[in-house]
């Protein structure tokens, strides 16, 4: 039982949390929020990218009119869906005189509490508060909310950091001040270097030193292979798991073919088919992983062709050899157009190309990466580029380098070689 003493000391204790020793607060990029918070703000992830942060930059915007609650608190266990209606009472007590339209509430895995989204709708539609949560990745995602919160949520995604947040949380923002040259073009590189082999997990990029920084990746990689996933989903094959997870973050920038992978492990550990792609697909729902669908006007060709595979981050890669760079590379670059919301797709007829991307006039634009353009590589690099441009019928493509900058005609087709750096700052 919930009582109304322990919901007030909750709700204080929070508060005093949130203003007084939460450290500072980054802000974060294309987190598009409406004008109005008149839709439950659902923001969802992969966890430790920084959704309880977001919360609490949002409390303290608001912060005479907040309130906020873990519903991992253990002071909260045995809260029911019947119980909000108390926390709104309580609140009201502590706050006489503020007005209902101004009262903002921000709960944190409020998947723990069935019917949560019921609730949710009748506070913010007919009480008119203001309702902000975050939740389990797999749970609060904007195809497993229940349908009686569905077009009435606002779902942000939140990844971990990008580039530029990264170099932000060390204090070097500056360092990718355009145009980048000299020693700052050198800094930025070995940041960026950096980037590559940690990621941009808040809590590792603020740890202090390497062995910090590797117990933490080791303890969420566990975590979102045991809770998000073992748990979660009952599995129960888990040397499939285990040996499906392995491959996956191994393949990152690559195409993954669940029928190859089936021939291959078939014999070595038994599965079905079935179990097979019901396994991958709980962890495309995780945002462990994304895939790039091949481009082609034909959804049947898209589907029948195998995927790339993209991870939620560098630092959580499994690396072979020395040559994952510039896959890595190219995993940063495909996680920049998904912070940007785009739609992406990978080209390949006669010769590959790594990106097909929307853009804002719903054109196509065609995008290569490679860790270092030089005469050995340049026309392996070009052909999949031009061919892209051709085929979309564009006159203009962009080879995304970490070291070049310049511009070459290839078959009527101008490319531009523009430094990461530049494009991620």
């Amino acid at each position: 039982m919930i009582y109304a003493s322990t919901l007030k000391e909750t709700i204080l204790s929070n508060k005093d949390f949130i203003l007084n020793q939460v450290p500072r607060i980054f802000p974060r990029e294309n987190i598009v929020l409406p004008r109005e918070l008149n839709k439950v703000i659902v923001f969802h992830g992969v966890r430790r990218s920084g959704k309880t942060f977001l919360l609490f930059d949002l409390f303290r915007k608001h912060a005479g009119q907040s309130l906020y609650l873990d519903f991992e608190d253990d002071r909260l266990e045995g809260f029911k869906l019947e119980n909000f209606d108390l926390i709104k009472k309580v609140f009201g007590e502590l706050n006489p005189d503020l007005p209902v339209g101004e009262k903002y509430f921000f709960f944190d895995e409020v998947q723990r509490i069935p019917g949560w989204e019921r609730y949710c709708r009748r506070a913010v539609e007919r009480e008119g508060l203001k309702i902000a949560l975050s939740g389990s990745s797999s749970q609060v995602l904007p195809e497993e909310i229940h349908t009686s919160l569905r077009g009435r949520s606002w779902g942000v995604e939140v990844l971990p950091f990008s580039f530029r947040e990264f170099c932000q949380s060390r204090d070097r923002g500056t360092v990718l001040t355009r145009p980048l040259f000299g020693d700052r073009l050198v800094q930025a590189k070995l940041l960026f270097l950096d980037y590559l082999k940690w990621g941009g997990f808040p809590e590792v990029c603020l740890a202090g030193s390497q062995i910090e920084k590797t117990k933490l990746l080791k303890d969420y990689y566990q975590a979102m292979f045991f809770r998000d996933l073992v748990e979660r989903r009952q599995i129960s094959n888990i040397p499939l798991l285990e040996s499906l997870f392995d491959r996956l973050f191994s393949a990152f920038g690559l195409k993954f073919s669940l029928n190859a992978y089936y021939k291959q492990y078939r014999g070595q550990i038994p599965f079905s088919k079935d179990l097979l792609y019901q396994y991958y697909r709980f962890m495309l729902d995780s945002l462990l992983i994304y895939e790039v669908r091949l481009w082609a006007e034909s959804s049947y060709r898209r589907s029948r062709n195998p995927p790339k595979i993209y991870l939620v981050d560098p630092g959580l890669a499994r690396r072979v050899t020395s040559e994952d760079l510039g896959r890595l590379l190219e995993n940063v670059v495909y996680l920049e157009f998904r912070r940007q919301g785009r739609e992406v797709y990978y080209f390949a007829e006669n010769h590959e190309c790594d990106f097909i991307v929307k853009k804002e006039n719903n054109e196509f634009r065609a995008f290569q990466v490679c860790l270092e353009l030089h005469p050995e590589n340049q026309d392996r690099e070009t052909k999949g580029l031009v061919e892209a441009c051709r085929f979309l019928g564009q006159k203009e493509g962009t080879l995304l380098t970490l070291g070049n900058e310049g511009e070459v005609s290839r078959e009527g087709v101008r490319i531009r070689i523009v430094s990461v750096l530049e494009w991620l700052g």
